[in-house]
């Protein structure tokens, strides 16, 4: 005998609503038949919008995660390796915040809040306090964070010693307090005009106990973007450094920015930190030569996994 839910899937077409019977008591409704549904493995499917010869499912090794690659995908490589870096990098970090107990994130050069809204989405609920020095960029973090009593921001750049200072804007998610290279001005014609901004710089121990105020046994983790700036931002730490169980920050192998350290300086200075690699993931590349401008660098702090 019929269930009655079985009865009813029977109207639906009818009513033009596509049925794909999935499994007892699971279906997938779809109007006009927009939407198709592809297996994906044992008590998993794929719903498609579109034909779903378009779509092939890729299987990563054995973790037994499936990656869906569209018809053009594959066209554009560089494009589709930087998605997945961003998504893995972000995965991994989230990764490693449960590992070492991270409960605060320092996001320091927070543009438009972009990093603090990926760690959201990647499930980390902790405190994330966001540093940001120009004005445009910083209107923009705070609508951002306005809803998120967890996400706290304030409006200065962080450096080696308290000061104001001349910052270049007008380069969108670029902008910087160091002058643009040559290879730089080469590659980016956003480089070429430019005006700059009077900003506040702190150093980063002089800001560290307000950001920490409130939270039990602090475990903090350290994320630069700053354009070139990096080694400044974590030189003003001084020995606070020392509290922070991990950091990123974007390192350069091909530099934009005049005066900004190569990628083995960078390196070898958290090294000396007592911070090692966990991951390195490229932010960017050139489509010409397919070499990494850029990685974002993941290093943890292991003796902070003592007891």
């Amino acid at each position: 005998m019929q269930t009655l839910y079985r009865r009813l899937l029977r109207l639906m077409p009818r009513l033009g609503v596509r049925v794909t019977d999935l499994a007892p008591g699971t279906a997938l409704l779809s109007r006009r038949g927009r939407y198709t549904v592809k297996p994906a493995g044992n008590d998993a499917w794929l719903v498609l919008k579109g034909p779903s010869k378009a779509w092939t499912s890729v299987p990563l090794g054995e973790s037994g995660a499936q990656l869906l690659l569209g018809e053009k995908s594959a066209a554009d490589e560089r494009k589709l390796q930087m998605a997945a870096s961003e998504y893995l990098c972000m995965q991994h970090v989230t990764a490693m915040f449960r590992l070492y107990g991270v409960n605060c994130v320092l996001d320091v050069g927070a543009n438009h809040g972009q990093y603090a809204k990926r760690l959201r989405r990647h499930g980390y609920r902790g405190r994330i306090v966001s540093f940001e020095p120009t004005a445009e960029a910083f209107a923009r973090l705070s609508k951002a964070a306005e809803n998120d009593p967890e996400w706290h921001v304030h409006h200065l750049g962080l450096g080696r010693e308290e000061s104001t200072a001349e910052i270049h804007v007008g380069w969108n998610t670029m902008n910087s307090l160091l002058p643009a290279s040559d290879y730089g001005r080469d590659r980016y014609k956003r480089f070429h005009t430019t005006r700059t901004e009077e900003i506040l710089v702190r150093r980063l121990d002089d800001v560290l106990d307000e950001a920490l105020d409130g939270i039990d046994d602090p475990r903090p983790f350290l994320k630069m973007d700053t354009q070139g700036y990096d080694l400044e931002v974590y030189a003003g730490g001084g020995e606070r450094i020392a509290d922070f169980v991990g950091l990123q920050s974007e390192v350069a192998v091909l530099r934009l920015y005049e005066g900004s350290p190569p990628m083995g300086e960078s390196v070898a200075t958290y090294e000396a930190g007592g911070f090692e690699i966990t991951g390195m993931y490229p932010v960017t590349r050139e489509a010409a030569t397919g070499r990494v401008v850029e990685f974002d660098c993941v290093m943890m702090r292991p003796k902070a996994l003592a007891g």
